[in-house]
């Protein structure tokens, strides 16, 4: 069941497979590898936020929740507070350690696609 309208499907669709393409950009052209891996990660990112509905609206929330640093109870906002996090964390560390960079985006694209699967039906 879609919960979402065709423009944020479009959208999360559309930087999903973004994502795993910036992903193998990166892993055929190790000297653009830290660009194109943050860029992945935070077209992941965008992905999820568009299938769980306005973009602007999750940020704002994954953002105070950071800003808080309370404990979450809610495994879905700590799942999107876990993801701010590496995208962070990717964005700090370029061009470090390519193999663990490339290895956590690639398992985070991989999550990114189940949300997005679940909340679009859709496989991209």
């Amino acid at each position: 069941m879609a919960m979402m309208d065709d423009y944020q499907k479009g959208w999360a669709l559309r930087y999903l497979r973004e994502a795993k393409a910036e992903l193998t950009a990166a892993q055929k052209t190790p000297y653009m590898a830290s660009g194109l891996i943050l860029e992945a990660v935070r077209k992941a990112q965008a992905a999820i936020y568009y299938s769980m509905g306005d973009p602007i609206f999750v940020e704002a929330i994954v953002h105070q929740t950071i800003k808080e640093r309370k404990p979450i109870g809610d495994p879905i906002l700590r799942c999107l507070v876990d993801i701010e996090r590496t995208v962070r964390q990717v964005a700090k560390n370029r061009g470090s350690d390519f193999e663990k960079m490339f290895a956590e985006v690639n398992d985070l694209i991989q999550t990114a696609s189940e949300i997005v699967e679940l909340f679009t039906g859709e496989q991209a």
